[in-house]
C-alpha cells in the first residue's frame, strides 16, 4: 500500500514556495517557511491518520456536517476553521484531496501568490 503521507506530502510540494519541516512530531507545509497550511496527523490525537489544514471561512464546519466519516474538526486549530481529513478511509479521493489542500494554501498565502495558481 502506498504511504498516504507520502501521497500528501507530494500534493503540498508542487504548491508555489512551499517548505517542509516538522512541527509537533509531524511534517508539516509551510507557505514561504511562515505559514503552515497543512499539517500531518499520523495517530497524533487519536488512533487515527489524517491531516489537519486551513479552510476557506464555513468550509470546514460544512464539509463536517456532510460527511463526519471523512472529516472532523481538530483539537486547537478547528476553532480557528481549520478542517482535519482521515486518510485511513476507504476510496481516498485524491482530486478531491488535491482540492482541500490547494484551498487551505490559498487561505494562508499571500493573495499575490495565491493567485500564481490561477495563472
Amino acid at each position: 500500500m502506498t504511504d498516504v503521507i507520502e501521497l500528501l506530502r507530494r500534493r503540498c510540494a508542487t504548491l508555489p514556495e512551499v517548505v517542509e519541516r516538522v512541527s509537533h512530531g509531524e511534517p508539516a507545509w509551510f507557505v514561504r517557511g511562515k505559514r503552515m497550511f497543512v499539517t500531518a496527523a499520523q495517530n497524533h490525537h487519536d488512533d487515527r491518520v489524517g491531516f489537519w489544514c486551513a479552510a476557506p471561512e464555513g468550509e470546514a464546519a460544512a464539509a463536517v456536517a456532510a460527511d463526519p466519516r471523512r472529516f472532523f474538526v481538530p483539537p486547537y486549530v478547528g476553532t480557528r476553521g481549520w478542517l482535519g481529513v482521515y486518510l485511513d478511509v476507504p476510496g481516498i479521493d485524491w482530486d478531491e484531496i488535491t482540492e482541500i489542500v490547494t484551498d487551505a494554501y490559498r487561505a494562508v498565502a499571500p493573495k499575490r501568490l495565491a493567485a500564481t495558481l490561477d495563472d
